[in-house]
C-alpha cells in the first residue's frame, strides 16, 4: 500500500511540538482552567449545570474558578453517578452533558457487583479518545523521524458490544468495551489504517474470533500494534505458531512499534522482548481508560508518562495521608513529584470530580509527567506492608529477569494466620516459560519487593510479622478461562485480572478448582 509518511508526519510534528509548553511555569494552571471553564460552559444547562449553578461559575476570574469549582460540586464514585448515568442509558437527554448519549462504556463491577456503564458522548470520542490517541502516534513519530508508519496497517485488538442488559437497551444504544466504541466511531483515516475489519474485530465470541484474527492480521502489512499487553500475547503468539516463524519481523517485516495500554507491561516486556528485534522495534505506553485518554510516552528512556492538558478533561489529585486515607483533591499545578495520588477527573463525558479508581506518582511536575500505581482498590494491606500494585508490578518484572522466566498473568492475596503459620502473600501465576526452579522465583519476587517497598521489608523482618511469600504456578490459560468465566464470555477486550486482592476472600476467586 501507498506509504503517507511524509504527507502526515508534520501534522503530527506539530500536535506533539505544542506540549513542550505546557513545562513553563503558569502555563499548566493556564491550560488547565481554560479546560474547566469550557467543560462548564458547555454543561451548563443540564441538569448537573442547573443544580450546581454552572453558570454563576462562568462569571468567576480564572483565579477563583477551580475552587468555586470545587466546593459546589462534590466527589463523586460511580454510585452517585449511577441512577443519572442509567437514566442517560435509558435515553434522557441533557443530564450529565448536553444531549442524548449513546454510547456507553461498560466497565469492571464496584464493590457492589453492578457493572459501570461510561458515557461516551460525541464530544469525549472527538475531543478526548481520538484526539488522545492521535498524540500517542505524534509522541512516536517525534521519537522516531525514520519511521514509516503509515506504510501499513495498524493490527488493533479490542473487545465488542456484547453487554449483560441485553434487551432492556433503548434503540439505537450501544453498551461494551470502550475498545468497541472506537472501532466503530474511528475517523476515515484510522479506519483505512487499520486492521482487521470492522465486524471482525467487533466479533463477540472470542474462540470463533481469535482464529479468524490470526489468519486476517498474518497476511496484512502490520507496521503497529495497539491493545492490552496480555491479550496480544495470545494473538501474537497464534500468529507465530501459523507462520512457523520466530519473530513477529519475519511476519510483519515493516513492523515498529507496540502503543500498549490497560496494565502494565513490565511482566511482558521480556517475552515481547523473545519475538522482536530491540533495534527495529519501540514499545510506547499510554494512558487510556474507560473514562478518558489521559497520558502519553513521550521518551523511550523514560517510562513515565505525560498527562495530557488539552483533551477535554480538567484533573484533580487527593494525596495519599500517611494512615492511608486521601486527602482534599488539588489541582495539577500544586501537585508534588515522588507522592502517591488518587486521581479525579471532570470531562466532557458528564464526569464531574469523578475519582475514576487510579492512584498515580508523579515523576516530575515540569512537565508533568506520571506512572500509574495502581488501583485505589486493589492492593494488600492485611498485615500493615501496604503493597501497592506499582510494587508488584516491578519485583514480578525483576524476579522474571532473575530467573529467565516469563509470566502470562498473575494475581496475589493475603492468607492469614492459621495453625501456627504466620500470615503470606499467595501469588497465582500462569508462566508462560517457567523457573528452573519456584523456590527460586518465590526468593527473588520477596527480595525485590522489600526492595521497593520499606513497609514490606519491615513485616518481612525476622520472619516475624509475615512470612515468605507462596508462589503456585497455574495452569496455561488458567486466568482466560477465569474471565470468560466472570466477564460474559468476553475476551481479548479489556476486562483486567486483578494484581492484588486486598482480601483472601477475593483471592479464593481465582485459585484452580481441584
Amino acid at each position: 500500500m501507498m506509504n503517507l509518511t511524509g504527507v502526515l508526519r508534520p501534522y503530527f510534528l506539530r500536535r506533539a511540538r505544542r506540549m513542550d509548553a505546557w513545562a513553563r511555569p503558569g502555563v499548566p494552571r493556564q491550560v488547565q482552567t481554560g479546560v474547566l471553564r469550557s467543560l462548564v460552559h458547555a454543561a451548563r444547562h443540564t441538569a448537573a449545570g442547573v443544580s450546581r449553578g454552572f453558570s454563576e461559575l462562568l462569571s468567576m476570574p480564572d483565579d477563583v474558578l477551580p475552587r468555586a469549582f470545587a466546593s459546589r460540586v462534590p466527589q463523586a464514585d460511580y454510585e452517585l453517578l449511577r441512577p443519572m448515568a442509567m437514566r442517560m442509558l435509558c435515553g434522557e437527554r441533557d443530564l450529565l452533558w448536553p444531549g442524548v448519549t449513546r454510547n456507553f462504556a461498560q466497565s469492571s463491577g464496584t464493590s457492589g457487583g453492578k457493572s459501570k456503564y461510561v458515557p461516551v458522548t460525541p464530544a469525549s470520542l472527538r475531543l478526548n479518545h481520538f484526539a488522545g490517541a492521535a498524540d500517542a502516534v505524534a509522541a512516536y513519530m517525534r521519537l522516531n523521524p525514520r519511521s514509516r508508519l503509515f506504510s501499513g496497517k495498524a493490527l488493533i485488538l479490542g473487545g465488542s458490544f456484547a453487554n449483560e442488559l441485553g434487551s432492556e437497551l433503548p434503540p439505537g444504544v450501544s453498551v461494551g468495551d470502550l475498545s468497541a466504541t472506537l472501532i466503530d466511531k474511528a475517523p476515515w483515516l484510522g479506519a483505512m489504517m487499520r486492521t482487521p475489519s470492522r465486524e471482525l474485530a467487533l466479533m463477540s465470541r472470542w474462540e470463533e474470533k481469535l482464529p479468524a484474527l490470526v489468519e486476517a492480521a498474518r497476511k496484512a502489512p502490520v507496521t503497529s500494534l495497539s491493545g492490552v499487553p496480555s491479550w496480544f500475547l495470545i494473538l501474537l503468539r497464534e500468529v507465530l505458531e501459523r507462520e512457523g516463524a520466530r519473530s513477529l519481523h519475519d511476519v510483519w517485516p515493516g513492523l515498529e512499534v507496540f502503543f500498549h495500554g490497560g496494565i502494565s507491561f513490565e511482566p511482558y516486556r521480556a517475552e515481547y522482548a523473545s519475538f522482536t528485534d530491540s533495534s527495529r522495534m519501540s514499545f510506547l505506553e499510554t494512558y487510556n481508560a474507560s473514562e478518558g485518554f489521559f497520558a502519553v510516552q513521550t521518551d523511550f528512556d523514560d517510562r513515565s508518562m505525560q498527562l495530557l492538558l488539552d483533551r477535554g478533561v480538567y484533573y484533580e489529585f487527593s494525596p495519599m495521608m500517611p494512615d492511608g486515607s486521601w486527602g482534599e483533591p488539588l489541582p495539577v499545578w500544586d501537585v508534588e513529584p515522588g507522592r502517591t495520588y488518587s486521581m479525579l477527573v471532570s470531562s466532557c463525558n458528564g464526569l464531574w470530580r469523578y475519582a475514576i479508581g487510579d492512584t498515580v506518582r508523579f515523576a516530575s511536575v515540569a512537565p508533568h509527567k506520571l506512572i500509574i500505581a495502581g488501583r485505589t482498590r486493589s492492593f494488600i494491606n492485611a498485615f500493615g506492608e501496604e503493597l501497592m500494585e506499582c510494587n508488584a508490578e516491578n519485583a514480578m518484572a525483576e524476579a522474571c529477569r532473575a530467573t529467565g522466566s516469563r509470566v502470562a498473568d498473575y494475581t496475589a492475596g493475603p492468607v492469614y494466620a492459621h495453625d501456627g503459620l504466620r500470615g503470606r502473600h499467595r501469588w497465582l501465576v500462569e508462566f508462560t516459560e517457567p523457573p528452573a526452579s519456584m523456590q527460586e522465583f518465590a526468593y527473588c519476587l520477596d527480595t525485590a519487593l522489600q526492595r521497593v517497598n520499606s513497609d514490606y521489608q519491615a513485616k518481612r523482618a525476622g520472619d516475624i510479622f509475615l512470612d515468605a511469600p507462596q508462589v503456585v504456578a497455574v495452569s496455561r490459560g488458567h486466568f482466560a478461562s477465569w474471565l470468560a468465566a466472570n466477564g460474559n464470555g468476553k475476551l481479548g477486550g479489556q476486562r483486567k485480572i486483578p494484581r492484588l486482592c486486598p482480601t483472601a476472600e477475593i483471592l479464593a476467586s481465582f485459585e484452580p478448582q481441584s
